[in-house]
């Protein structure tokens, strides 16, 4: 018997996994594990140009009033 499969969490905008525990920036959800991943990367490492690759997806919610 096959079961189907089941999403939980939010998508990381960093790993595009589906996670259950982050934090919320504007738009975006990044998981705990690239949250912590971000902070200790050195800027001169390739990681930390991917990482702001796929923080250029984070749009800023305009205000309406």
């Amino acid at each position: 018997m096959l079961m189907a499969k089941k999403n939980i969490g939010e998508e990381c905008v960093i790993c595009e996994e589906s996670k259950i525990k982050g934090i919320h920036l504007y738009t975006a959800f990044i998981c705990t594990d690239c949250e912590s991943d971000l902070i200790s990367t050195d800027m001169n490492n390739p990681k930390y140009k991917y990482f702001l690759k796929q923080l250029r997806k984070v749009t800023n919610p305009e205000i309406s009033s």
